[in-house]
């Protein structure tokens, strides 16, 4: 039945003549189909499971970020050593070591970095309770951002430097200035990366909790939190290193003690070696800070997968 269903269709009418075909039997009108192109390879493992291509950054290292300061001591030591560097100039590690151990031996650089941390703590915990208050009152209330945006805003174009003669006469040259500088420095920060944070949450989510009429304070723990969580804690960041640098600052203005103060009287003397024994507590404290805020980022912020790990 098949072969006479096949000879129908394929029989020509008489007095048709048959069209011609090509010396490999096909015809002229029978278009041949593009050939497919072949599927791409996928890379397989020995056990015969395809591996995917890996497109992020890697895994993490444990204690990875300590590479980059580790080679730049190595650098600074092979250029010491190799005569490249004029000890009057920036004295070698072996130089820097030994003086660290003669300020320790003394007591003048424990006695010094007590001094600074306070300075640089107690501007740092008033700057951060200053700028969420302060993102807070402006990310939740269109009259709070009516009335505090717009200073915060002009006050983010004026260095809190510049304004150091300005709080030299109203509180003095005494600790409240010094402390006042840096707290004015880190809520700023603060305060414009909580804010932007708070005012891209998805509106979506605040309709939804109005469809589930949660309360306020509901509002806040689910909603406002979670979301506000990861532009805080980049503000925390960016503060600590900014209480680090108005430290630097204030604790050469009429100070008698800090590590700044230290590094000021050893620049007078040209004591490179003094000095750099304070830039490295500066960076081990602003590097060690810096950690610290990332763990607890991590840990707060457990449920989010990014790039970082």
């Amino acid at each position: 039945m098949s072969d006479s269903l096949t000879d129908v269709r394929t029989r020509v009418p008489a007095g048709v003549p048959a069209p011609p075909r090509k010396p490999d039997g096909t015809k002229p009108s029978e278009a041949r189909k593009p050939a497919l192109a072949p599927p791409a390879t996928v890379p397989v493992s020995r056990s015969g499971v395809q591996r995917r291509r890996r497109l992020g950054p890697g895994r993490s290292v444990p204690f990875g970020r300590l590479l980059g300061p580790v080679l730049v001591v190595a650098l600074w030591w092979a250029a010491s050593a190799a005569g490249y560097l004029d000890p009057r100039i920036l004295s070698g590690p072996g130089a820097v070591v030994s003086t660290a151990g003669e300020l320790i031996a003394d007591g003048r650089l424990q006695g010094n970095v007590l001094v600074s941390l306070q300075r640089a703590g107690l501007g740092l915990l008033l700057g951060v309770a200053s700028g969420v208050l302060l993102a807070v009152v402006a990310g939740l209330s269109r009259t709070g951002e009516y009335l505090v945006d717009g200073p915060l805003q002009i006050k983010r174009a004026i260095p809190s430097l510049a304004m150091l003669p300005l709080l030299i006469l109203w509180l003095g040259i005494g600790e409240q200035m010094k402390i006042t500088v840096i707290a004015l420095g880190v809520a700023v920060i603060v305060y414009i990366n909580t804010y932007a944070s708070l005012t891209s949450i998805d509106s979506r989510h605040v309709e939804l909790a109005e469809v589930l009429e949660l309360r306020r304070r509901q509002f806040l723990r689910k909603v406002v939190l979670p979301g506000s969580l990861p532009g805080f804690f980049v503000g925390l960041r960016l503060g600590v290193t900014s209480s680090w640098l108005g430290l630097i600052v204030v604790e050469q203005v009429n100070a008698t003690s800090g590590i700044g103060y230290m590094m000021f009287q050893a620049q007078q003397y040209a004591q490179s070696d003094v000095i750099i024994v304070g830039l490295v507590a500066y960076g081990t404290f602003g590097f060690a800070s810096d950690a610290l805020v990332r763990a607890v980022e991590r840990r707060a912020l457990s449920w989010r997968r990014t790039l970082a790990g």
